[in-house]
């Protein structure tokens, strides 16, 4: 029985030969391959290292849903039924804001420079939008969510937040300010320290 060649050097051949040998491939991968590969993988790095970079080191923040609250209710109970800003300690406050059809409460907010502030927001009736300009403070209000966000407050000036959710006819009217006033200038702001010890004074 003869022994049959199965190579074939004319068109159309067992063997393709496309300007490719053995040398010039590695482990069977073509070289352009190679490179799209390489090109992915440090996409990737770069990608991861960008993430972690804003997160850690620029305090870039993914906003969520902080807690829930009955937005049929969350108007009559507190910190909800009086939203504003509270002093925790020197240069640490809270602010509790409601958006609603079409405004926020409270529509100004006075820190010192320097104040870290975070920020609680909800809303009982319809979706709304908070960005503080030029912060990174932006998220979507979600009714029966509180969504929570914290900033330190650096440079005197105006701070205009606005919802960027359109909610209805009155969407252009829903905006307020953050005022960084110099630190001798002091805040409206109440002390909770304050009005514990006034409290437990008149308990006495």
């Amino acid at each position: 029985m003869s022994d049959v060649d199965l190579t074939d050097d004319g068109a159309g051949g067992n063997t393709p030969d496309d300007g490719l040998n053995e040398s010039t491939l590695t482990m069977g991968v073509d070289p352009y391959e190679r490179n799209w590969m390489r090109l992915t993988i440090g996409l990737l790095v770069v990608f991861f290292a960008t993430i972690s970079v804003a997160g850690l080191f620029m305090g870039f923040q993914v906003t969520g849903a902080y807690t829930e609250v009955d937005p049929r209710i969350v108007l009559d109970s507190e910190p909800w039924s009086e939203p504003g800003l509270r002093k925790l300690a020197n240069g640490d406050y809270e602010v509790y804001v409601v958006a609603q059809t079409w405004s926020f409460s409270p529509r100004e907010i006075e820190v010192p420079v320097g104040s870290k502030v975070t920020i609680y927001v909800t809303s009982p009736d319809l979706q709304h939008g908070f960005k503080i300009t030029d912060t990174n403070i932006n998220t979507m209000v979600v009714p029966g969510q509180v969504s929570k966000m914290s900033y330190t407050f650096d440079t005197v000036g105006e701070f205009p937040y606005i919802c960027h959710e359109y909610c209805g006819s009155g969407h252009a009217a829903m905006y307020g300010t953050v005022k960084v006033v110099p630190n001798d200038s002091g805040s409206a702001a109440p002390d909770l320290d304050e009005d514990t010890s006034s409290d437990e004074e008149a308990a006495k």
